[in-house]
């Protein structure tokens, strides 16, 4: 990615606010409680022509034991890496601290351009307070308030000439979307780890540690996806904090905007109503949906383990029983690459267009052998089917009596196009209209 654009500084001075002033979303989960913002968070701004990527990151933390603070650490440092500029943000109101001081130290070592963002400038009586960030000897200090915006103009100017324009645009191409979606704790930051062979999203054995949507590129192995690693979906009644609650519904807004979703179960825990809430809500979404069953290699195997494992969890999921099933492990990286093959096949059998000569080739004669029941004496005549102009895959039947065409038909229907035509892992809408 081109022009990395990293916000670092300690915890609860604005940085997520000034993320969402940048980016103009709401990505980032703004609170006043220190140490929200866990992982690194990516979003796309520009100015003056010039594109870049901001990363939201946790406060940094110097010489804490407390096993969060830690991560956050780590994550900062690793935005520091990445970053081709520095947005380093004060809190005006409370002047030069020691911790700032510390993250300067790093900052110098980095080698990197750094911007320091005075943040808090909420009047004019604090704009002549960021003179004393001078004190750090990286140039001028920008006066902004992320919360009104005041300044912000002024600092995006400097930003921009800091920053390589991309003078080719290229029309730009869709890069699917993989949401990994489970409960908490089955290991789903722990895949993109295996995936990308780094600690790019934090792992530890707590629960809840992720809570924000991460978008992370993917490019290996002859796959290209955009891997958003989401907060792991509670129950109602678990969800008592704010920042719970936005993440959940963040996670919902994530499976809403992929393309597939890697739905990670605990091999060595039930197949519970929760994981079941989340694969119905992918396949209400209409999204591609891969079952990856984690820690498969906790788990003690026979000779027909796997086949039982996935004969009773297809059971489950019926009726859209019709999805890839990958046995494995982030741990050990067993069939992590698999778990991508089967993806991406999803993802093109998601996006497939059937000319209507091939579908009516195929089906009219299935039809014309087993056409529906009639119904009070009631011949229903199909007559034409056609693929819809949609993301999804939706196909329009068109009859002389729509209305007497029942559940059981339109079950046997689909099964006849999931036999004839690929769309393993696909949900697809089946539409009858009335033929004029």
């Amino acid at each position: 990615m081109p022009n990395l654009v990293a916000i670092v500084g300690r915890p609860n001075v604005g940085k997520s606010t000034f993320f969402n002033r940048l980016t103009e979303s709401r990505k980032a989960i703004v609170d006043e409680v220190a140490g929200v913002t866990r992982d690194r968070h990516y979003g796309k701004a520009d100015w003056n022509g010039k594109e870049f990527t901001l990363i939201d990151t946790g406060g940094y933390i110097s010489g804490s034991e407390d096993e969060f603070e830690g991560e956050i650490r780590k994550q900062v440092e690793i935005a520091i890496r990445e970053a081709d500029v520095l947005l380093f943000v004060v809190d005006v109101t409370d002047g030069i601290t020691a911790l700032d001081e510390e993250v300067v130290r790093i900052l110098r070592r980095s080698k990197k351009k750094v911007l320091v963002v005075a943040n808090k400038v909420d009047n004019n009586e604090r704009i002549a307070m960021a003179a004393e960030f001078y004190k750090f000897g990286m140039g001028e200090p920008f006066p902004i308030s992320s919360v009104s915006g005041q300044g912000t103009g002024e600092l995006l100017d400097a930003l921009a000439e800091c920053l390589e324009k991309i003078d080719d645009v290229e029309e730009e191409i869709h890069i699917p979307k993989l949401a990994i979606v489970g409960r908490p704790n089955v290991g789903k930051s722990s895949f993109v780890n295996a995936l990308l062979d780094e600690e790019r999203n934090m792992v530890t054995p707590i629960a809840g540690t992720t809570r924000d949507a991460l978008h992370t590129p993917y490019k290996r192995f002859g796959h290209e996806f955009i891997l958003i690693d989401t907060a792991g979906l509670r129950k109602k009644a678990k969800v008592n904090e704010d920042i719970e609650f936005y993440s959940v519904m963040r996670t919902i807004k994530a499976l809403e905007e992929c393309d597939v979703c890697l739905l990670l179960l605990d091999a060595t825990q039930t197949f519970d109503s929760q994981d079941k809430s989340i694969f119905h809500l992918a396949e209400k979404n209409r999204k591609g949906v891969v079952v990856l069953v984690n820690k498969w290699d906790l788990v003690e195997k026979e000779t027909q383990t796997m086949k039982e494992y996935e004969e009773k969890l297809r059971e489950k999921l019926a009726p859209f029983r019709d999805v890839p099933i990958i046995f494995m492990s982030a741990l050990t990286k067993q069939r992590i690459l698999k778990s991508l093959d089967a993806a991406k096949e999803v993802y093109e059998n998601k996006t497939r267009r059937i000319p209507t000569r091939k579908l009516m080739d195929v089906l009219i004669p299935i039809i014309q052998v087993t056409p529906p029941p009639n119904i009070k004496g009631k011949f229903v005549t199909i007559k034409f089917i056609s693929q819809l102009p949609t993301k999804n895959p939706n196909f329009a039947f068109w009859c002389n009596m729509p209305q007497y065409i029942n559940e059981p038909y339109k079950r046997f229907i689909e099964n006849q196009m999931r036999q004839h035509f690929n769309f393993h892992g696909v949900p697809i809408e089946l539409i009858f209209k009335k033929k004029d």
